[in-house]
């Protein structure tokens, strides 16, 4: 489990200029708190449901509180908490690693570093670069590109929401990869009523398509599966990968 508590609850009263919620908390107090996603939050933004708010003031920050996870109707119906922070899968994925978790599929890791340079002039930055343990049998480096998602239909996760030309341009450069090295997309999928994963085609059929063209050259997919809590964040495994989304 990774820890992002405590978390307060509240009511959310809006989200505007992509970066602020204004949320009403339980004593009746209503709070500004940044968003750390500036995307559509497909799914997961409803006015006036429960969310989680993370309190941590301090004179670096111009906002004492931050959006943490919403409350939203899972695949059955009944209501479950989804992640809303951008900024927490790299962490959730590296601890994931660290844990040994995804050996199964990765090898024994003997070194992990963030935000290294690759790609065409070195432009991009890859979110995970995997060193092989010496006992590995593919010494290949790994790059791992790390993706959220909390857009779902019924128990299939799919990403991208939006079209999304930076996406393109990391599947790009993860089939560039290839054969050197080990090229893998990691989506991190942000609620636990999710069993598959597949591209978002109706919200970027660029992106599905290129999607399928990295899977036929042999990127791999590794969808991780999270479900949240007030104190914190478990793996649950990994969902199958489709190919396309349904219809599309």
């Amino acid at each position: 489990m990774l820890s992002v508590g405590p978390l307060v609850e509240g009511v959310l009263i809006r989200r505007y200029k992509r970066f602020l919620a204004d949320v009403e908390l339980e004593n009746g107090s209503e709070v500004t708190a940044h968003c750390p996603n500036t995307g559509p939050m497909t799914g997961v933004l409803h006015p006036g449901g429960r969310v989680r708010l993370r309190h941590d003031p301090s004179p670096t920050r111009k906002l004492a509180w931050t959006w943490e996870q919403a409350q939203c109707p899972g695949a059955d119906g009944q209501p479950l908490w989804v992640g809303v922070n951008t900024g927490l899968p790299n962490k959730l994925v590296r601890a994931t690693v660290e844990a040994g978790l995804l050996a199964p599929w990765l090898g024994p890791i003997g070194a992990i570093k963030a935000e290294v340079p690759y790609g065409e002039g070195r432009r991009s930055r890859i979110d995970l670069l995997l060193t092989p343990a010496p006992e590995a049998a593919d010494q290949r480096p790994i790059y791992v590109e790390i993706k959220n998602t909390t857009w779902s239909d019924g128990d299939l996760a799919l990403f991208p929401d939006t079209v999304t030309e930076r996406g393109q341009k990391h599947l790009r450069e993860l089939m560039a990869l290839l054969p050197e090295a080990r090229a893998v997309l990691l989506p991190c999928l942000s609620r636990c009523d999710v069993q598959r994963f597949a591209p978002g085609d109706a919200a970027d059929p660029t992106y599905g398509e290129l999607f399928r063209q990295a899977l036929a050259a042999g990127v791999e997919i590794l969808p991780c599966r999270y479900s949240f809590d007030a104190e914190g964040v478990h793996w649950l495994g990994l969902a199958e990968v489709v190919a396309r989304q349904p219809g599309h």
